[in-house]
């Protein structure tokens, strides 16, 4: 009876249903799992209460975003398979499940749960319920395909805007604050989150519908929307699409841009107090994160969108060349004027967040609507490879620096100029990227389904 309800069968939606309902369902899973940004949150009490270092703190969030990449490599033929409903439950069950165990784990003062609950059985729901919507949306919306997945991919990067005052409000209504925060306390914060997302993910799943067999939007001409985009005319198979150029070329680009963002994004703070110091400045830090978070999540939506006008390559041509630009006049001009640095930071974090959301549309573009959603997972790996990446060197080069007595912006000049090297080498694969070979293609039958949704 479960499987029948959570079915694609079940979920083909009726005639007249309006698909501008699809993306309240994919936010509600994007906003849910977009809490991952907002870990930070937990480290202090975590560290104060259990007497662990940063670098234990970090463990979960770590596992989490590698578990991620993997579930979405994994699981992503499965997600296809099954439909979206399918995805968005089990995605749903895997991240509450992390918070429960994670409650239980600090009742029980036993850390390794919190690390197995949040990082591992929650990052497979990380991994799932990221690319549940994206398929589904793409076929919904192959007129508008950079603003569909721009708006749910938008969530993930604003998860933390909601997740960030819930979980202080919480930690303090528990007695989990101060210098002697009580464990059972952040226990209890995980448990009541926990139950809050189950509720709030649900709306995901019972609202979430696939399109009718040849059904397209009204007025729109696929052979119009495909004049000077570069889009496949024919559906490329996950297995396929892995042995093609384009797949590694566009996984060299996924990752090289999210190096670049998640360099600052994961040490904003020190950053912005090793540039300006100052007596306000743990202040002005604090307000300095908040607005790279609003930039990350404004900017999946604005930039992914504009590719729908100006194309997907044009697009990444911009986020990686001007990124490279901003990284250099930061490099450049150091700590001289703030208000520039703090628009070159917010720029570059809105390439971050614009590069997650355009990257789905783009795999459209390439490989067609037959196993997309795959595809999309796989790709997700060089996000995994990226979350180590960029922090790692960041933070090796800044504290090799500081060993060697070195202070300010000088700490990071050396791993900005690195950024500025992945960037360019990234622009020049996307540059590479060109129309997959016939011949990677599935036989038109295998993917008329697929197509017979979008177009």
């Amino acid at each position: 009876m479960a499987a029948g309800f959570l079915s694609r069968e079940r979920i083909v939606a009726s005639p007249g249903w309006s698909r501008w309902l699809i993306p309240p369902a994919a936010l509600s899973i994007h906003l849910a799992i977009g809490q991952a940004y907002a870990w930070s949150v937990f480290k202090p009490p975590l560290e104060k209460g259990l007497g662990i270092s940063g670098v234990a703190s970090a463990l979960p969030f770590t596992l989490g975003i590698i578990m991620l990449g993997l579930s979405a490599a994994l699981f992503g033929t499965k997600v296809d398979a099954n439909g979206p409903r399918w995805a968005m439950a089990v995605s749903s069950a895997c991240f509450v499940s992390g918070f429960l165990i994670s409650g239980i784990g600090l009742y029980l003062g036993q850390y390794w749960l919190v690390v197995l609950g949040y990082g591992f059985v929650g990052g497979i729901g990380l991994g799932i319920g990221y690319i549940s919507p994206v398929s589904t949306l793409i076929k919904w919306f192959p007129d508008r395909p950079g603003l569909s997945t721009g708006i749910a991919i938008m969530g993930f990067g604003g998860g933390a805007l909601i997740a960030s005052p819930l979980t202080s409000q919480l930690l303090g209504a528990f007695g989990a604050t101060g210098s002697t925060p009580s464990v059972p306390g952040i226990g209890t914060t995980f448990i009541v989150m926990g139950l809050i997302y189950a509720v709030f993910m649900s709306v995901g799943w019972l609202l979430i519908r696939v399109p009718a067999d040849g059904w397209s939007p009204t007025g729109w001409d696929p052979a119009t929307a495909k004049q000077g985009v570069l889009i496949s005319r024919g559906n490329v198979s996950a297995a396929n699409a892995i042995k093609t150029p384009q797949f590694w070329l566009l996984w060299v680009v996924l990752c090289f841009n999210v190096t670049a963002g998640i360099g600052i994004l994961e040490k904003a703070a020190p950053i912005f107090q090793d540039f300006f110091g100052g007596a306000a400045v743990a202040a002005a830090a604090a307000s300095f994160v908040a607005i790279l978070s609003l930039a990350n999540s404004l900017g999946r939506i604005l930039w992914s969108s504009t590719s729908d006008l100006l194309g997907r390559k044009n697009m990444y041509r911009f986020y990686l060349g001007v990124g490279a630009l901003l990284y250099l006049t930061i490099t450049l001009t150091t700590n001289a004027s703030q208000p520039l640095f703090l628009v070159c930071c917010l720029f570059i974090l809105s390439f971050y967040g614009a590069g997650f959301a355009t990257v789905p549309a783009y795999l459209r573009d390439l490989f067609g609507t037959y196993q997309v959603g795959a595809i999309h997972g796989r790709l997700l790996t060089a996000w995994s490879t990226a979350g180590v990446l960029g922090p790692v060197i960041v933070n090796a080069i800044a504290d090799a620096q500081k060993a060697a007595g070195v202070t300010g912006p000088s700490l990071y000049t050396l791993s900005f100029s690195i950024m500025i090297g992945l960037l360019v080498i990234a622009f020049v694969c996307n540059e590479l990227i060109k129309p997959v070979d016939h011949r990677f293609h599935e036989p038109e039958q295998t993917g008329a389904r697929a197509e017979g949704a979008s177009a």
